[in-house]
């Protein structure tokens, strides 16, 4: 039978975190409890970058901080609700997976034992309470890939209806294809990149091929690619080279261009004008934004039933 008591007591949600009391209770679910230090430690990391993100807006800040929360809080009462479904329906969880991913996690971030051991210590955490949180850990996403994350089916007609209620999110404006040498000035000796860039332009003049030139030349990352950068809109270049770049027909080059930092030679090769892509372009990304929300509605009906049969309270 479903009792579920709505009490969000003020302390809750409308003062700062510092203001709450971190050893009382902010939901009883079932006979599991989290405490408002469960809360605020969950949400410390997340805290301190808002603060530093907001600092200037207390409004703003506070507003984030209190949304921060409210959504925290749903996430520790639905691990509660899973957990407690687990154990419901007598499932067990096999010892020897809890140990492999504790190695596993070992391995990826403490190197050994011993350093984790210092770590959890430094952090006030026991290894009972580091491996029981990694052992809920698995329970959680062990019962959600089996009741939320299965393989979904979205149908075509969803895919094309979702495609033209959403015309404006496919626009795209003009674009080209460019392939690009850069050369970045040195603090000194900004002469001799000059000079590189004209010898670059007179080997290209007589025929040497873009890609390889940039493979031989760019600073840039993109010289494993023969300097291809893809398709870029005018709004993601920088303006000088915007300018350049929009001006060109499919195919041409152009010469040195020189911004405060580099020299830029660049090449377009192709040219699209400003359009909608067609589903066939975007279909994938439509069918994976479906799939997003429809999981999310899996899940909530699934929390939805698990409340139905459990007893959950909020201070």
């Amino acid at each position: 039978m479903r009792v579920i008591l709505f009490f969000l007591a003020a302390t809750l949600l409308a003062l700062p975190l510092q203001a709450q009391p971190e050893q009382g209770i902010a939901v009883i679910v079932n006979d599991s409890i989290i405490t408002y230090f469960d809360v605020h430690s969950s949400v410390a990391p997340a805290v301190e970058a808002l603060e530093r993100q907001y600092r200037d807006q207390p409004a703003e800040l506070d507003k984030k901080l209190k949304s921060l929360q409210r959504d925290r809080v749903k996430d520790l009462v639905e691990q509660k609700l899973i957990l407690a479904e687990f154990s419901r329906a007598g499932y067990n969880l096999p010892e020897s997976m809890i140990e492999d991913e504790v190695q596993k996690r070992i391995r990826d971030n403490y190197s050994d034992r011993l350093t984790l051991t210092k770590t959890l210590q430094a952090q006030g955490v026991t290894y009972e309470s580091f491996r029981k949180r990694i052992h809920e850990e698995i329970v959680v996403a062990a019962m959600r890939q089996k009741y939320v994350s299965q393989e979904l089916i979205i149908s075509p007609h969803k895919v094309e209806v979702y495609y033209e209620q959403h015309q404006a999110d496919f626009k795209v404006d003009d674009q080209v294809r460019l392939r690009m040498i850069v050369l970045n000035k040195p603090k000194e000796g900004a002469d001799t990149a000059k000079e590189l860039v004209q010898e670059i332009l007179r080997k290209l003049e007589a025929g040497a091929p873009f890609a390889e030139m940039a493979s031989v030349y760019s600073d840039a990352a993109q010289r494993t690619q023969g300097g291809d950068w893809g398709w870029r809109d005018r709004s993601v270049l920088r303006k000088e080279l915007a300018d350049v770049a929009f001006s060109l027909n499919a195919g041409q080059r152009s010469g040195a261009i020189e911004t405060a930092d580099a020299y830029w030679i660049m090449q377009v090769e192709e040219k699209r004008v400003a359009r909608t892509k067609p589903l066939s372009e975007v279909r994938d990304d439509i069918e994976k934004t479906l799939g997003v929300q429809e999981r999310a509605r899996l899940q909530e009906q699934w929390i939805n039933r698990l409340k139905d049969k459990s007893f959950v309270r909020y201070f």
